[in-house]
């Protein structure tokens, strides 16, 4: 971990409000912004893609005229979008927003690029193609299991924070140590001083018991089930012809495992389960996040939810009027 530099006293003011997925941090902001004269920057890293909305849950076009909104349909799903540019464009955009005499709020649950923007970016390699495409074929050859044995022996700090079915996590960290000679816990550990470009301060939607969350993420895939999510992934692959499911819009949760139910891989049945089971695993990583860094306000979604647009409300007013 860098170290923290204190921001200057000149830092401009931004408030983020944060959550696993499912959490309702969309209506919340929108609630908010009935209220306050808020702008929305998206920290989420599946709006970024055009064309990908039911399976990204985006706010919809009545959601989208009701507030600015910014970092949301900007790239093709053929594109990647990094930490680093994601900072880089929410630091331009809280200037903007404050020249235009409004509040930026910055809403989602991306915890990577969060922790870019208030602990700084690391100095890691670039991804290398013939390195990716070497672990891509170990795995297919002797399954995930090896790549994340083989993390353990080199880097047991980075395994250990890791699910051992986060393919794209283990694959990114074997990546850094075969590009560079050091385990991706050292990168992290030598890390130079930072300071943080934002005055931020926070809400964070932190259930009391994942029962709660689980059951409204069961009920947000099937609802994207029926809005058509089957016919917005073939409508991708058609209008995109050189997708593929490796690239990082395919890995967005949802997408790979539709991706494989139209390739014939699953039925109907498992793609639901599998589909559940894998916005639960990425709501766990959030949530682990939430827990661990510095948070301003905490509040239940679903215990304090008629409170919770007073609570927020509050929190910013406090935040920006101080």
């Amino acid at each position: 971990m860098s170290a923290i530099r204190p921001m200057s006293a000149t830092a401009p003011k931004a408030f983020a409000l944060l959550g696993p997925t499912a959490s309702g941090k969309t209506g919340l902001a929108l609630a908010a912004a009935q209220v306050l004269p808020l702008e929305i920057i998206s920290l989420d890293s599946a709006l970024v893609y055009r064309d990908m909305d039911i399976g990204t849950a985006k706010p919809g076009a009545a959601e989208l005229a009701q507030v600015p909104h910014h970092l949301i349909d900007i790239i093709s799903p053929l594109h990647t979008y990094s930490a680093a540019e994601f900072v880089a464009d929410c630091t331009r955009l809280v200037a903007e927003i404050h020249e235009r005499g409004r509040l930026p709020l910055i809403v989602g649950g991306t915890m990577m690029y969060y922790h870019a923007l208030t602990q700084g970016l690391n100095t890691l390699p670039e991804a290398d193609a013939a390195v990716r495409a070497d672990l891509q074929r170990q795995k297919q050859q002797y399954g995930l299991a090896h790549l994340y044995r083989r993390l353990q022996e080199i880097d047991p700090q980075t395994a250990v924070r890791l699910e051992a079915a986060d393919s794209q996590r283990i694959e990114r960290a074997l990546e850094v140590w075969l590009l560079t000679g050091k385990p991706l816990s050292r990168h992290f550990a030598e890390q130079t001083a930072y300071t943080p470009p934002l005055n931020l301060a926070s809400l964070a939607l932190i259930p009391a018991t994942r029962a709660d969350l689980h059951r409204q993420i069961a009920l947000r895939f099937d609802s994207m089930l029926a809005q058509g999510f089957a016919d917005e992934v073939r409508s991708l692959q058609t209008r995109y012809p050189t997708l593929h499911a490796e690239l990082p819009s395919m890995r967005c949760v949802g997408y790979r495992q539709m991706w494989d139910y139209l390739a014939g891989d699953t039925d109907a049945a498992a793609l639901r389960e599998q589909g559940i089971a894998a916005t639960r695993q990425l709501a766990k990583r959030q949530l682990t996040w939430l827990r661990k860094i510095h948070t301003d306000t905490a509040a239940d979604p679903f215990t304090q939810g008629d409170r919770l647009p007073e609570i927020l409300i509050a929190a910013c007013r406090r935040h920006f009027d101080a």
